[in-house]
């Protein structure tokens, strides 16, 4: 007993040393990761840009965020045409709309892997998606809406159409706000994703409808520009805004109780769970059956959701950058 209880402990010591020799992956300083996106000069992508980076150092390999400060497609076909002449290992591409279906495809086709982060692209060729459970995330806002307003009242969107993420969300707004009669959604306006146009919306609402009880903004620039209009139009506290996302001036409305809440996504895991699935597509593959290639197993996750967390005045002051 005694000498097999010395050979476990000499064992013990050993194999460690074995197994970290065995899972150990040096950097691969020669790989390069890419993200394409648009309406880079929005707080909310400071997140993206964070979380491309962190991963890119933990797993040592270079990383570029790429793509127009604004909400341009074409020039993001055009900053996503330049990440493919780099023959980059992987790229991560944030999919606004169906139009970069063409161009992801294309990377494919060349044999450049692409994770879609944020909003999906699913008739593409696109391996996965990271990104926020849209529809739950309209789901909880539309909840948080109702019970702020007590159940009852007319309510607006506040939204960028056309994008998909952003549908889902409105989605999720709605099945939530059908569970009470007494609300009616009485207007979904575009703010073209604009703080300053979402201001401009809010102020014509607040005139239409001087008694609405909520408004509910799906994206990043509404929740910015909307609180102005209520402040300008002395009904701070009486219309009730649930937000979405954590940028400075979001969380210092909600310290000034302009908004009432906001439904924040855990956005830097979506680069940084992206380029992982990337990486590891590339250098760690999985071996599910006895060859994934030919069996069509891809050996990663197609789909993760981030999650959301609801901010308010409870909270807001550990979101602060």
């Amino acid at each position: 007993m005694k000498r097999f209880v010395l050979a476990a402990l000499a064992i013990m010591t050993i194999v460690p040393g074995l197994f970290a020799q065995s899972i150990y992956c040096p950097p691969k300083k020669d790989q390069l990761y890419i993200e394409v996106s648009a309406l880079g000069n929005l707080d909310y992508f400071y997140d993206h840009k964070m979380g491309l980076e962190m991963a890119g150092k933990e797993l040592g390999v270079r990383t570029q965020y790429v793509g127009p400060a604004e909400y341009d497609m074409n020039a993001m076909v055009s900053a996503f045409e330049e990440a493919i002449a780099k023959k980059p290992n992987g790229i991560i591409v944030v999919g606004f709309e169906s139009t970069l279906n063409a161009i992801v495809d294309k990377a494919v086709n060349m044999g450049i892997p692409v994770v879609t982060v944020d909003a999906d692209l699913p008739g593409s060729k696109r391996m996965a998606f990271v990104g926020t459970g849209n529809y739950n995330a309209g789901m909880v806002g539309g909840t948080k809406l109702a019970s702020l307003i007590g159940g009852k009242g007319k309510v607006a969107i506040i939204t960028k159409p056309g994008q998909s993420n952003l549908e889902e969300r409105i989605s999720g707004y709605k099945a939530a706000l059908a569970k009470y009669p007494g609300i009616k959604i009485v207007q979904i306006a575009d703010d073209q994703s604009d703080p300053v146009q979402a201001a401009q919306v809010t102020a014509a609402l607040l005139q239409r409808f001087p008694d609405l009880a909520g408004i509910a903004c799906v994206e990043g620039a509404g929740g910015e520009g909307v609180p102005t209009a209520v402040r300008e139009a002395g009904k701070v506290g009486k219309v009730k805004i649930v937000s979405m996302d954590r940028s400075n001036d979001i969380l210092q409305a909600i310290k000034e109780g302009v908004i009432s809440a906001s439904i924040a996504q855990q956005t830097a895991l979506m680069p940084y769970y992206a380029l992982q699935i990337l990486y590891n597509y590339n250098n760690s593959k999985v071996a599910i059956t006895s060859d994934n290639k030919a069996a069509g197993v891809p050996g990663i996750p197609v789909t993760i959701d981030t999650g959301v967390v609801v901010i308010d005045s409870s909270n807001y002051q550990y979101f602060k950058r």
